[in-house]
């Protein structure tokens, strides 16, 4: 029996799921997991659903739109791996993550290609038996190498795009074109350290956490929606190799966290705020 995703976000009424489950039961739909939150302050109502049998797609939504309120976001899509571009520069450690949960089914989509702009990973993809392109940057003005990114990524038509640790600023064209698409992860400290070697500065500051932040992709740097954030305590005996080390051990855990959360369709965006249900 086919199994599908139903995800509303809309602004909240009174039964709005006693209304949204008769609809199902009409349809002979079984609800098989579902979530809800209503965010009083906006007075927004979010809902993820699983169902599972055999319906009408289009006349479901057509009652589904004809009784929730007008403004009313419905997807509903059939329950299936999406599929995964990551993007690389030369940092291993959140790209191998990613590769080894993908190859022994922790990740539940599918890598179709990795693309880089330096080939210093092609040998450690290509032991995964994925495909590696490299687009290298180099004597290529940044407005040429980022559509050549695009055609690229175009003809394999993904459904998600992962950032990992690829250090390219993105200009609006690619953001804009992939739109709600690309999940990236920075380090988070506190306070923030920008510029060269962040954990030497951080090191130096004698900071108590490190952390990681995995969220959308804007064209405002580093300022997208947040899906996944974690920390890890360090204290004044860790130098900072070993303050970098933890670093990109909590980097690791929380885009692939965040990974899993978009690809099981758990997550909402408004404003520039996320639900997690």
């Amino acid at each position: 029996m086919n199994e599908y995703k139903l995800l509303i976000d809309t602004t909240d009424e009174k039964g709005l799921v006693y209304n949204i489950s008769k609809i199902l039961f009409n349809h002979n739909l079984n609800i098989e997991t579902n979530s809800e939150y209503v965010d009083k302050d906006v007075n927004k109502f979010f809902m993820r659903t699983v169902i599972s049998g055999d319906f009408d797609k289009t006349i479901l939504l057509e009652q589904l739109h004809s009784t929730l309120p007008k403004d009313a976001t419905i997807k509903l899509s059939k329950n299936t791996k999406k599929n995964i571009i990551i993007l690389v520069t030369k940092e291993a450690h959140c790209l191998g993550d990613i590769l080894i949960r993908h190859m022994s089914g922790e990740l539940d989509g599918n890598i179709i290609a990795v693309i880089a702009n330096h080939d210093t990973l092609k040998d450690l993809v290509e032991k995964f038996e994925i495909p590696f392109i490299c687009i290298s940057h180099e004597r290529v003005e940044r407005e040429t190498h980022e559509k050549m990114m695009i055609e690229a990524i175009d003809n394999f038509n993904p459904d998600l795009i992962v950032l990992a640790k690829y250090m390219r600023i993105l200009n609006p064209l690619f953001v804009d074109h992939f739109k709600n698409k690309i999940l990236n992860i920075h380090h988070s400290f506190l306070p923030a350290f920008i510029g060269a070697n962040p954990y030497k500065q951080a090191w130096e500051r004698g900071v108590k956490i490190i952390g990681a932040t995995a969220h959308y992709v804007t064209s405002d740097l580093d300022e997208g929606p947040i899906v996944s954030q974690d920390i890890v305590r360090v204290d004044h005996t860790y130098s900072w190799q070993d303050m970098r080390d933890a670093g990109r051990n909590v980097e690791k855990v929380v885009l692939s966290n965040a990974l899993n959360l978009l690809l099981n369709d758990k997550v909402f965006i408004y404003g520039n705020k996320t639900v997690i249900l």
